[in-house]
């Protein structure tokens, strides 16, 4: 049987993780931005730009989610998108299982929204969207 650090660092062997830097430009680009928390951690502080879809509903929120599904490219398996979650966990879990559904652009960010602040970004507070 394995535990969570293990499932997760299972995860991070198969998937790509990506950087500050990498998801400033993603953003810059207009690239999907996924918080995979759970709401009431999205509404107390999300990056810029995020779409909040919990990683229990990603698989399905991938599909139907009204702000994600426009911002998909017309081959959608070749969007790139950005996961981010506390720590890097959960968004690591997403990613594993969004590549599993066909996405060949995904990506999780290391450390997550807490690495993200502690290198001094900001985080925003107000007009949250959840799903």
């Amino acid at each position: 049987m394995l535990s969570p650090i293990e499932l997760v660092k299972q995860a991070k062997s198969v998937i790509k993780e990506c950087n500050h830097q990498d998801l400033c430009q993603a953003i810059d680009n207009r690239s999907l931005v996924i918080d995979v928390r759970e709401p009431d951690e999205y509404t107390q502080g999300y990056i810029a730009h995020a779409i909040n879809a919990p990683r229990g509903l990603i698989e399905f929120a991938i599909f139907d989610h009204p702000r994600i599904k426009p911002a998909m490219q017309e081959n959608p398996a070749d969007t790139p998108i950005y996961l981010y979650c506390k720590s890097g966990g959960r968004s690591a879990l997403a990613a594993e299982s969004l590549q599993k559904l066909g996405f060949n652009n995904v990506f999780s960010l290391s450390g997550g929204i807490q690495a993200w602040e502690s290198a001094g970004f900001k985080i925003n507070t107000e007009d949250s969207y959840h799903y």
